[in-house]
């Protein structure tokens, strides 16, 4: 299992606005339609890799939590899915369906989105508040496959928790770490 980290973009940059097909409703969807007037936080993932997989049952309850208190989550996968077919759209529309997910899941099939926002990684975390700055970029929490380390979502949700507090979110920030995104 090969661990990557994400890239860590500068606090502060500006999030890229993006057309891609959601593969559960088939509707083409952008960053202007899908964000937050509070945060959206734009995740990379996909359907095989482990550590995704590891988190996935808290991330849809951390999704589900503060998509009530106005938050706004947006899940994109931009592997190669020719080489890594677990990843094709159907099959990411049939991960969304069986696991609840609470938000869009868009096919990056080009990989243009995920080279705009530097992704690296899956999952690759950040977080744009209402003006759709970055305020965030990092981990879920510090819980990885095969360590006993609980997955809580605690990194991501204290930077919402903040941010609904209205008070800044702590730069100090973690990378993600996770399987590399498959480029063509």
């Amino acid at each position: 299992m090969s661990q990557t980290p994400s890239n860590m973009i500068p606090l502060g940059s500006t999030a890229p606005d993006f057309e891609l097909p959601d593969t559960a409703s088939g509707l083409i969807m952008s960053l202007s339609d899908l964000r937050s007037d509070t945060a959206t936080v734009l995740m990379f993932i996909c359907n095989h890799c482990p550590f995704v997989k590891h988190l996935q049952t808290q991330l849809v309850a951390v999704a589900n939590n503060y998509k009530n208190k106005g938050i706004n989550f947006v899940a994109i996968s931009s592997n190669d899915a020719t080489h890594y077919p677990a990843d094709a759209p159907e099959f990411m529309k049939l991960e969304a369906e069986t696991l609840h997910y609470p938000f869009p899941y868009l096919y990056d099939e080009t990989q243009d989105v995920a080279k705009a926002y530097q992704a690296a990684c899956t999952p690759d975390f950040y977080i744009f508040d209402a003006n759709l700055t970055c305020v965030y970029r990092g981990q879920f929490d510090d819980s990885r496959p095969g360590t006993d380390i609980p997955v809580t979502g605690q990194d991501l949700s204290a930077a919402l928790d903040a941010i609904i507090a209205g008070e800044p979110v702590n730069a100090d920030q973690k990378p993600s770490i996770g399987c590399n995104i498959k480029w063509k």
